[in-house]
């Protein structure tokens, strides 16, 4: 008997507010209206899934196995690794949209920290009878830390940008994006909780932050996007400014230390 792939469709009506307080949450002129083109990577405000208290798991997202996407993989720690989309069109606010999304792949193997499970999500978002986006979206689960484990060092970033932006980051902000994204994963608002369960030395900037300031960088000097990629290689704590950075089709992010947060790869869209 063959296994079916688990598949989820969500519709959403991309609701014009949510996009322009995002908009004032990232420090912008809130300009979103009905119609309006969305910026790249603003879907992920979009297309909740809100489940009740019992429907969570320890980490305020919601629990895995049973009739979700995402299987048991026996491990307590989730971290949004990266992501790679093709933007066919925008998409446009106020307009109803449906998210097709369904388990691309699941594995485990063993790494320097111990057992990893990676899944991976492939989501495809419609509208207008159109096929507006096509996302990947890769997710790491990982055991608790030992405590006085040695860390592994993170790679040092590049220092060759062309293109740079210094953003802090601060608890406010990462509230208000875990609000608009409908994200209750509390390494991003629970300051004990990251600290002395997941072992940070802070609150986690959300990968998905990092990804959409890279986004918006690369179409401030790029133009419109086709396609762009991101890999999460350490996390950012939400007292560090971070400088985001370009040098061609590559972007990074740089933490205060030199250590590469992110990198990423934007291919604009060709006219």
């Amino acid at each position: 008997m063959t296994n079916k792939t688990p598949t989820e469709t969500q519709s959403d009506v991309m609701d014009p507010a949510r996009a322009a307080a995002f908009q004032v949450a990232l420090g912008q002129a809130a300009s979103i209206a009905h119609g309006s083109p969305l910026p790249p990577f603003f879907h992920q405000l979009y297309f909740w899934s809100p489940q009740p208290p019992s429907g969570l798991g320890r980490d305020g997202h919601p629990k895995v196995g049973g009739a979700g996407l995402i299987p048991d993989m026996g491990l307590p720690r989730r971290m949004w690794a990266g992501g790679r989309l093709q933007f066919q069109s925008p998409l446009k606010a106020g307009v109803e949209a449906e998210r097709r999304s369904e388990l691309e792949s699941a594995s485990s193997k063993t790494g320097r920290t111990g057992p990893l499970g990676f899944v991976t999500l492939r989501h495809e978002i419609w509208q207008e009878g159109t096929l507006r986006l096509t996302e990947l979206q890769d997710l790491v689960y990982r055991e608790d830390p030992v405590p006085d484990a040695t860390k592994p060092t993170p790679p040092t970033a590049r220092a060759d940008e062309t293109d740079s932006r210094d953003i802090s980051f601060d608890s406010t902000l990462l509230f208000r994006y875990s609000a608009l994204t409908f994200n209750g994963h509390r390494i991003h608002y629970d300051l004990d909780y990251a600290r002395d369960v997941e072992g940070y030395a802070g609150l986690v900037v959300h990968g998905p932050l990092l990804a959409q300031h890279l986004m918006l960088l690369a179409t401030e000097v790029m133009g419109p996007l086709a396609e762009f990629s991101f890999r999460a290689s350490s996390p950012l704590m939400h007292f560090e400014t971070a400088l985001f950075c370009r040098n061609g089709q590559d972007l990074w992010v740089r933490g205060p230390d030199g250590r590469q947060c992110m990198q990423a790869v934007a291919v604009p869209r060709s006219e």
